[in-house]
């Protein structure tokens, strides 16, 4: 029987936190299945990581089109042994809770917290037959702290939390570890330009939360961190 190569699958790839893990990981000879809407946007981060680019395969999805993520997934397993599923797609918008329109609550509930389960729903057979896996949910600290203008990206980060932790109980037998990485404000294009410019020296960056996520993901050992809080050392903003 030929046996797949490993590799780890990321969704949202692209930019941001996605894109750090995704340059980390493969400069660490991990081969990186990156996710994310956009085939044209993943070619170019991918050709910007030259010296790695061999171990990036790109395969384009919308996580909140569910059907989208079944086929994605069978295509993937099909060609690759994946010992990891990195959940890091979201989108949010920063409104007051009155003034969010049902088209943006739905937009950020679909993607945030139905496409993550559905990443994770089509994964977990492949988890249980290959006799474990790891699943790493990038939520925020917006799950447990009170942001004002974030209450549908907030429910969106507490409720895959919520989901999380019961999942995890229910596939320990399996060998399966669940993870849930809460960063605080981090430097990526999720601000506006104008809180990054007055905010920028306050954030973490993404390429030290890979770092993280990384070492997190390559301990070989039968321990796992469930959950893991990451703030900027002076606090929240």
């Amino acid at each position: 029987m030929e046996t797949k190569e490993k590799a780890v699958w990321i969704t949202g790839a692209n930019s941001g936190i996605g894109r750090s893990i995704t340059h980390h990981f493969s400069k660490n000879n991990v081969n990186c299945i990156a996710s994310a809407r956009r085939k044209e946007v993943l070619n170019k981060m991918r050709s910007e990581y030259v010296e790695f680019e061999n171990k990036i395969i790109v395969s384009p999805l919308d996580v909140s089109n569910i059907d989208e993520v079944s086929e994605a997934t069978l295509k993937i397993l099909k060609n690759y042994d994946v010992d990891c599923v990195i959940n890091n797609a979201g989108i949010t918008t920063f409104t007051p809770t009155e003034e969010d329109s049902m088209d943006n609550i739905y937009s950020i509930i679909q993607t945030n917290l139905i496409g993550s389960i559905a990443i994770i729903k089509n994964i977990l057979p492949h988890f249980k037959k290959r006799g474990g896996g790891t699943i790493i949910n990038i939520l925020s600290v917006a799950a447990t702290t009170i942001f004002k203008d974030s209450s549908i990206y907030s429910a969106s980060k507490a409720g895959l939390m919520a989901y999380s932790n019961v999942l995890r109980e229910e596939v320990r037998k399996y060998n399966i570890k669940v993870i849930n990485v809460l960063p605080g404000a981090t430097r990526t294009p999720i601000w506006s330009s104008e809180m990054l410019t007055d905010n920028a020296s306050k954030m973490m960056s993404p390429e030290d939360i890979a770092k993280i996520i990384y070492d997190v993901y390559a301990i070989d050992t039968d321990l796992v961190a469930e959950e893991i809080v990451l703030r900027p050392i002076g606090g929240d903003l």
